[in-house]
């Protein structure tokens, strides 16, 4: 799960809201990219993340803030293909830290995997989405040429619904991010909502891995 920016205002009590009920649900890695916030609100909101996800499976990352992650605890920190050298980064982190970055084509996916220095890479986007507005999607067939190419689990993001998750997982990726998925499934109706949801996702998802 990916949590979207918003003003420092309405970020702790909305995300924290949400967080929780990721952790309740179990989501895998949750990724905080509040970048509209002041360092010391965006520390304060991953501590609190990092807090409410203790004694869950779930693990709290940060978007690209690698001196925020390390400061406060969380598990690991998502980068950008061409920022900060992923190298770099797991030179001076602990070996269980999860390292993640985003890729957005088969060539950039190769030259990260390259590294032998991440876990998991995120590519995107698969599908049209409101929140990356004129972004011409990658589609499903470049999903599973990534995929294979790539000797990484491959995380599709951009558009992910309950109903594409089966098409998804046929492609060979090991899973899918989202914002606004996870956040419609909390709406008003709290954790429990969200649980049935991720439960609903990974049933289609695993139908579609099946059938690989």
């Amino acid at each position: 799960m990916v949590t979207e920016p918003r003003d420092e205002d309405t970020a702790s009590r909305d995300l924290i809201t949400l967080i929780d009920a990721a952790c309740q649900a179990e989501i895998d890695l949750i990724q905080i990219r509040e970048q509209r916030l002041s360092d010391h609100a965006l520390a304060e909101l991953v501590a609190k993340a990092v807090d409410v996800a203790r004694g869950t499976p779930t693990r709290i990352i940060v978007n690209d803030r690698l001196d925020i992650a390390l400061a406060v605890g969380a598990a690991g920190v998502h980068l950008k293909s061409h920022g900060v050298s992923v190298s770099r980064v797991r030179a001076i982190v602990s070996p269980r830290w999860v390292i993640g970055c985003s890729v957005h084509g088969l060539d950039d996916a190769r030259v990260v995997a390259a590294t032998g220095e991440v876990d998991y890479l995120t590519l995107g986007t698969i599908f049209e989405t409101s929140s990356k507005p004129g972004r011409v999607p990658l589609g499903l067939e470049s999903l599973g040429a990534v995929s294979r190419a790539v000797p990484l689990p491959v995380l599709a993001i951009g558009g992910m619904t309950v109903g594409r998750a089966a098409a998804v997982a046929r492609t060979g990726a090991a899973g899918v991010a989202a914002i606004t998925l996870f956040a419609h499934m909390v709406g008003e109706a709290g954790s429990g909502t969200l649980s049935d949801g991720v439960r609903e996702l990974r049933l289609a998802f695993d139908k579609g891995r099946a059938l690989v």
